[in-house]
């Protein structure tokens, strides 16, 4: 059976080792000039393939219900079985799994190795123009010649990254062939916010506790570092709610993250004055400013005073509890709009793509059109940081891969 992978990233990769099995014929098309371009950029250049704690909570989709059909603990025990098999040793820090040469190209390099040894014909360097459905065969046109399959795996990726290759056409081509498609939107991306202080506070890095307001009504909260920029926010605790910010304001939904620069404080200003009548008392003949020394980023420190207008020599004793309740609020549970995401060419990855009503979950076969299997970030599937894209990106890709395999194993066994 001739099968054609579209796309030779991580899902595409793994989809023709698994499809290359029991005989097929399997040839991966991939635009750039090597495969796995984009693994290569993942954790750093160290590659964060997988992560111990697959709950279900570090995906999203337009429809969740379904994804535990999909990373079942069947599959996701294949997976680390597979790359075992791989000769990869993992190096496991707080769950997040890396190769342990600390470098991607451990995991790019033996996904080709494994793809080559068992056959899999890869051309690089070709762009796909078109696919046609003739019959029970789809004909991929592209600007170098024409292939002819008996199945077709689509992995071209989102438009997330798209110095790695990925343009989105995918979804295009998904379209022409039946699909409905959930609108693309960057996720894993920094964020702009209302404001004209950026620049005090550009560069900082500090732990905290975010929570998303969307509409006035609380969505999510998460807890890590956060890092401050010249336009807005980013840092991974910041990243986690990306992807839901950019879908609320597609929908003209207004996004505030609180932020709590004290996070082992709740954001009740009266505790964090409570907490700092204690630490007057304790660290005496001290400004207010040298009393937020050595907890926040002095920039930060700054910033706050002159926000909420307290002199730079001013004791903590000397403010009214007006000022005191101001420079709480500041610091426990700043409030900051966010008015738009940064663009996709800055996101890891994209929230939307094709719905998973629209395929098969336990094959990644399309239910428009037979023969045809969707795998990857072309798929309405988007994960947290700490290697959950990727899992997702091998899971479907498996998946795929060995539906088609057997698939022809079952038509030999009805031939002979």
């Amino acid at each position: 059976m001739k099968v054609i992978v579209l796309g030779g990233g991580a899902s595409g990769l793994m989809a023709a080792i698994f499809a290359s099995q029991n005989g097929n014929d399997v040839t991966i098309l991939e635009k750039n000039n090597i495969c796995g371009k984009k693994i290569l950029i993942t954790g750093n250049g160290k590659c964060n393939y997988w992560n111990a704690d697959q709950s279900l909570e570090h995906y999203h989709s337009s429809n969740c219900e379904l994804l535990d059909k999909i990373i079942s603990e069947d599959v996701k025990r294949q997976v680390l079985n597979f790359f075992d098999s791989l000769g990869i040793v993992p190096k496991i820090k707080n769950g997040y799994y890396y190769p342990y040469s600390n470098q991607a190209t451990s995991i790019q390099t033996s996904l080709i190795l494994q793809a080559r040894l068992l056959g899999v014909k890869i051309e690089t360097e070709i762009f796909v123009k078109n696919i046609v459905k003739d019959g029970n065969k789809y004909i991929v046109e592209t600007d170098k010649n024409k292939f002819i399959a008996d199945k077709i795996v689509m992995a071209m990726g989102s438009k997330a990254a798209s110095k790695t290759g990925s343009d989105g056409y995918g979804y295009e081509l998904l379209k022409k062939l039946g699909h409905l498609l959930i609108k693309p939107l960057p996720a894993l991306v920094k964020l702009n916010g209302a404001g004209n202080y950026f620049k005090k506070w550009a560069g900082i890095r500090q732990d905290v506790r975010v929570k998303l307001l969307e509409n006035g009504n609380f969505v999510k909260e998460e807890i890590g570092e956060i890092v401050l920029t010249d336009t807005g926010i980013s840092g991974i605790c910041v990243m986690q709610l990306s992807g839901l910010i950019a879908r609320g304001l597609d929908l003209n939904k207004e996004e505030v993250v609180i932020i709590n620069f004290t996070p082992w404080l709740t954001d009740d200003a009266l505790e964090f004055v409570s907490w700092m009548d204690e630490r007057d008392k304790k660290v005496k003949n001290r400004s207010v400013t040298e009393l937020l020394d050595g907890i926040l980023n002095y920039k930060l420190v700054n910033f706050f005073i002159q926000k909420s207008q307290i002199k730079n020599n001013a004791t903590w004793e000397s403010l009214d509890n007006h000022k005191k309740l101001i420079l709480a609020k500041n610091v426990v549970a700043f409030e900051q709009k966010i008015i738009s995401t940064h663009s996709f060419e800055e996101a890891q990855v994209c929230s939307g793509g094709i719905p998973l009503t629209e395929i098969n979950i336990l094959t990644m076969e399309s239910l428009k059109s037979k023969g045809l299997y969707i795998v990857g970030e072309l798929l309405d599937v988007d994960g947290d940081c700490g290697g959950y894209n990727l899992s997702f990106a091998w899971i479907s890709g498996m998946l795929a891969g060995q539906a088609i395999s057997k698939e022809n194993f079952n038509d030999k066994s009805k031939t002979s």
